[in-house]
């Protein structure tokens, strides 16, 4: 299945565990160094500082780098930690590897999130990255806040509606 960003609700409603989709439009990439200054700045309500619109979107765990993109594991404590606060704000799915637990298969069942696993094929995904550019902590380089313009890249959903693949 198509998934459009931004991402409504009816969307992730007809979304199961173990569903294939392929994710075009804008993205956001993180990973463990910016991810916990994106929840400070949900925090601190300063998203609109930066022009940084998470209602709807995703959250690619990966930095950005001249080889591509390519998933980091979720479950690092800095990751696994924005989960619930970027899905609060307004993050539909969060996309990158690894098994996570019981307690961010809760959270993200409250705040209607689902959790896509995606293969660590970076060489792929160059082809489905269409444009990027960096959206907040340019100092961190290649770890940087990035919002990303992709076609067709594709996932598997692996935690929806408190079901998980885990």
């Amino acid at each position: 299945m198509e998934v459009v960003t931004p991402i409504s609700d009816g969307i992730l409603d007809q979304l199961g565990v173990g569903d294939t989709i392929y994710i075009s439009g804008k993205i956001f990439c993180g990973r463990d160094a910016v991810l916990p200054k994106i929840v400070s700045l949900v925090q601190e309500e300063r998203l609109e500082d930066y022009g940084i619109v998470l209602q709807g979107g995703v959250v690619f765990h990966t930095a950005v780098s001249p080889a591509g993109i390519g998933p980091t594991t979720s479950n690092k404590l800095e990751i696994a930690g924005s989960i619930p606060v970027l899905s609060q704000a307004g993050i539909k799915i969060h996309l990158g590897k690894g098994a996570l637990g019981p307690e961010m298969v809760r959270s993200l069942q409250e705040y209607h999130a689902i959790f896509v696993v995606t293969p660590p094929v970076t060489a792929l995904f160059s082809d489905n990255t269409l444009d990027q550019k960096v959206v907040a902590f340019p100092e961190l380089g290649m770890e940087a806040f990035y919002e990303v313009t992709v076609k067709n890249l594709p996932g598997i959903v692996a935690i929806a509606h408190g079901q998980s693949i885990f």
